[in-house]
């Protein structure tokens, strides 16, 4: 009889090779694999030979389960096949629901573990060259949803906005211009934005404007979810880090994505 047990683990935040160990053998160790829509699909080439793998994933308007069947697929899977990873985005904990897959395997007898993953929050700014704190700039971080489940405007925005930390959004760019009013009526208007979609992988861009007006440049550019944005005056350090990079003779395409890493993809 199978062995039922369930491993989430975090997939990263796109980049194949920003993956941990770990979780590349816990991959290698499932019998299924239930993988979300932002998991770099190279991943599923270390799981093992005749290991069952599954796409499960939603985004904004296009779910192919709801989190009731995922939850139900889990535990029938597990009982069917034995250990299931629940393969995430980013890290399981980080706006994965990884709570309510948590709930309904223990309610079915099986075990949890929990690989963490590198969240696409911190990872996608940092290679871009955008420190999300800064010493004399940024003393603290907020790492927030755009929206909650009912799709309003997460009231922490509201606070966020009132703050001078780092403000990083996921999962915003349905409300982008929503949610930039937010901070300009909180004296926010001329505050730098980037916001980076497709972040890590060889579809990256990268775009950057202020409160005011970064709405605009995002519908001109066309930039859509997956993305995530930034708001704080980090941005402007970014701008000083690469200048002084050229300077060096350092600085490879930053803008576009790491050259050797898109030539290895």
């Amino acid at each position: 009889m199978p062995n039922p047990q369930l491993s989430l683990v975090g997939a990263g935040p796109g980049d194949p090779e920003l993956i941990t160990l770990k979780a590349i053998n816990t991959i290698r160790q499932a019998n299924v694999i239930l993988y979300d829509a932002l998991v770099n699909q190279d991943l599923l080439q270390y799981a093992a030979p005749g290991a069952l793998t599954q796409f499960v994933g939603k985004r904004y308007g296009c779910h192919a389960l709801s989190q009731r069947e995922i939850n139900d697929l889990i535990v029938e899977m597990a009982y069917a096949h034995g250990h299931v990873v629940r393969l995430k985005g980013g890290d399981p904990f980080i706006f994965g629901r990884a709570v309510e897959e948590i709930e309904a395997a223990r309610k079915a007898g099986i075990p949890v573990t929990v690989v963490p993953g590198i969240s696409s929050a911190l990872a996608v700014p940092a290679m871009q060259m955008l420190p999300l704190t800064c010493r004399g700039t940024a003393e603290s971080l907020w790492i927030t949803t755009g929206t909650t489940r009912t799709g309003d405007i997460s009231g922490d925005i509201r606070l966020a906005a009132q703050s001078t930390a780092t403000v990083v959004i996921l999962m915003a760019m349905s409300r982008l211009a929503e949610i930039m009013d937010i901070f300009a009526a909180n004296g926010k208007e001329y505050t730098p934005v980037a916001i980076i979609q497709n972040g890590t992988t060889a579809e990256e861009r990268f775009i950057t404007g202020t409160v005011r007006d970064i709405a605009l440049v995002a519908e001109a550019e066309g930039i859509t979810n997956p993305a995530i944005i930034v708001v704080g005056e980090v941005v402007n350090v970014r701008a000083q880090l690469l200048e002084m990079l050229q300077e060096r003779h350092e600085y490879r395409n930053v803008i576009t994505g790491n050259e050797e890493r898109q030539a290895r993809m």
